[in-house]
């Protein structure tokens, strides 16, 4: 017999055999099918466990596995055309229409189909991912005494400093807000800034998930144009004094996706003109762990600078573990912490305790500088990689920035090309794509593509993958 090593090839063996099993029959024991198929008891386990969860088996302890009884008919499908009158009337007094596109969030978030290389993804190939790190500091942080009682609102108190050491500047704990994830953060921090149907400044082009959040929220997102250098102040001024916005968003660290970093003479002056508006400025440091071999001192963050409490400042370890380890810190200084807190509160309670306590035994452990080293080589090899072949195979492709830090490059097409017909042509030709549309908050002024480095399994998928968007620029570009 063929070993069969994966959960869900022997699952599906399963299934096609149960038809010999009456309802209530009794599945071979867990031995026999460990011989049968030649994979360890835990792989039988996790199996039966497939088959329970979609209600085909029921698993007893002690007794063994059994078919389950049929199904109920599935009820009838009724008429939900009602709520497309409901939810456009809900709308109809808005500013700001409160409609949801998440296209731009799903895009990096869904599986490719098989054998398409996933140049969309934005997080770390499961190669890159310190999973046996992460696996030892869940299994201490569950021996931990108290860890899975109530963790305070706010977060654990070590973990609050260990956030705060790393944020700098006068930032302590008792200024941190521990939340699942930077998406929760920004958006937490957007709905205690702004009011529905208010402005919000955004640089352009930006993350398609923090515009997602603005709209979501009924903000109107306004942009500020982003250079090499960062947003330009100028600009950043002439959007307050048009608009009358009081938030300002922005990613002064390897920025999503122009990989610009703020330049130290406009970080003074960002900080300044918002403070002059009587702004915040929300700083989404995202990918400040993700920095390349060869970046060089990196600069600190603009909360560490700011003593006055115009910056709400997000940093996630999420990027840099696992898009399932999803903890981030929200910082703040003044009465407005009060308000992030009572947001968080209200929207999730507090996030897991285990989870938090992992995240302590995890930072804390020897493996973890390790882990950091470790990417920061193999970001900057992929970068390389990435870089060499585009010049290579596409030098028709604009690349005006190389960045030393993040997960990808951002590409100028050429005038007239259709973003979306490029990215149907490269799936069908084998790699996916992030098409640019859904950075700009208003009219692009050129057509662009996002392409990670960091989802695919190394170098050789690099490679392939741009040879691979050779052929669809073929097709589509002539």
């Amino acid at each position: 017999m063929q070993q069969r090593s994966s959960v869900g090839e022997l699952a599906e063996q399963l299934k096609q055999e149960l038809n010999r099993y009456s309802p209530g029959g009794k599945l071979p024991s867990s031995r026999v099918l460990v011989e049968r198929f030649r994979v360890s008891p835990v792989t039988v386990s996790r199996a039966l466990a497939q088959l329970a969860a979609e209600g085909l088996v029921v698993t007893r302890p002690g007794a063994g596995a059994f078919r389950a009884a049929p199904r109920a008919a599935a009820a009838p499908v009724g008429d939900t055309s009602w709520q497309e009158v409901a939810l456009s009337a809900d709308g109809a007094g808005d500013l700001v229409p409160r409609t949801v596109d998440a296209s731009g969030v799903v895009v990096s978030l869904a599986a490719p189909p098989p054998g398409v290389i996933e140049f969309n993804g934005g997080y770390l190939h499961p190669s890159l991912q310190p999973e046996r790190a992460m696996a030892a500091a869940l299994s201490r942080a569950g021996r931990r005494p108290g860890a899975w009682g109530r963790p305070p609102m706010e977060g654990l108190e070590e973990l609050r400093e260990w956030f705060a050491r790393s944020i700098g500047g006068g930032v302590t704990a008792a200024g941190v807000q521990i939340t699942a994830g930077g998406q929760s953060a920004l958006t937490t921090a957007l709905r205690a800034l702004a009011p529905p149907g208010a402005p919000v400044l955004v640089e352009s082009p930006t993350y398609p998930g923090m515009l997602a959040i603005a709209r979501a929220a009924g903000l109107r997102p306004v942009p500020v144009p982003v250079d090499a250098d960062g947003v330009r102040p100028s600009l950043l001024a002439d959007a307050f004094r048009a608009t009358g916005a009081r938030v300002f968003v922005c990613q002064p660290l390897f920025q999503n996706p122009t990989g610009a970093v703020l330049a130290p003479e406009r970080r003074g002056e960002v900080l300044r003109i918002a403070r002059a508006a009587g702004a915040f400025v929300v700083e989404d440091d995202f990918v400040r762990r993700l920095v390349h071999e060869d970046a060089g001192p990196l600069p600190s963050p603009l909360a560490a600078d700011d003593p006055d409490g115009v910056v709400v400042h997000v940093c996630s370890l999420t990027k840099v573990t696992s898009p399932s380890f999803r903890l981030c810190a929200l910082a703040a200084h003044g009465p407005v912490l009060e308000r992030l807190r009572a947001i968080q509160v209200v929207d999730t309670f507090f996030v897991p305790r285990p989870l938090q306590e992992a995240a302590l035994e995890l930072v804390g452990s020897p493996a973890w500088p390790r882990h950091l080293r470790a990417v920061s080589a193999e970001l900057r090899a992929r970068r390389d990689t990435m870089t060499a072949a585009l010049r290579r195979e596409l030098p028709e492709l604009a690349l005006p920035h190389v960045p030393s830090g993040g997960y990808h490059l951002w590409l100028r097409l050429p005038d007239g090309t259709d973003e979306a017909a490029l990215a149907s042509a490269a799936l069908r030709a084998g790699v996916s794509l992030t098409p640019g549309r859904p950075y700009f908050s208003a009219e692009p002024p050129a057509a662009h593509v996002r392409l990670s480095f960091a989802a695919v399994a190394g170098a050789g998928e690099i490679t392939e993958g741009v040879r691979r968007l050779r052929t669809a620029c073929e097709e589509v570009l002539g």
